[in-house]
């Protein structure tokens, strides 16, 4: 009875360790934390430039990876560009943002 005890406990630990690992991040992945983290973050972002009436958000795609924003699309202009860019910044969570907007 102590055996199979024993090895119950080897399966569990085991396969806590497996899920343990399967959640954590890489240099290339985000674990689920982060994941759901950075989708709110985004949702942050996008919310931010609709409410500038100057930006076009429609225009302007928002992709967040482990806190790093990546503003990419159209502006009509660098003035609206750096705009977008210092809204991003503004966001709470937001460790830095990459431009790769273009002007129209």
């Amino acid at each position: 009875m102590k055996n199979i005890s024993s090895r119950i406990a080897s399966v569990l630990s085991i396969a806590a360790l497996a899920f343990t690992m399967g959640c954590a991040s890489t240099a290339k992945t985000e674990g689920t934390g982060e994941y759901f983290d950075d989708t709110v973050i985004t949702g942050k972002v996008k919310t931010a430039i609709f409410e500038q009436a100057t930006l076009k958000s429609a225009e302007i795609n928002v992709e967040t990876f482990k806190g790093v924003v990546q503003l990419s699309g159209f502006v009509t202009s660098q003035d609206n560009a750096n705009l977008a860019v210092a809204t991003a910044k503004g966001v709470k969570g937001v460790s830095s943002v990459k431009n790769d907007m273009r002007i129209k």
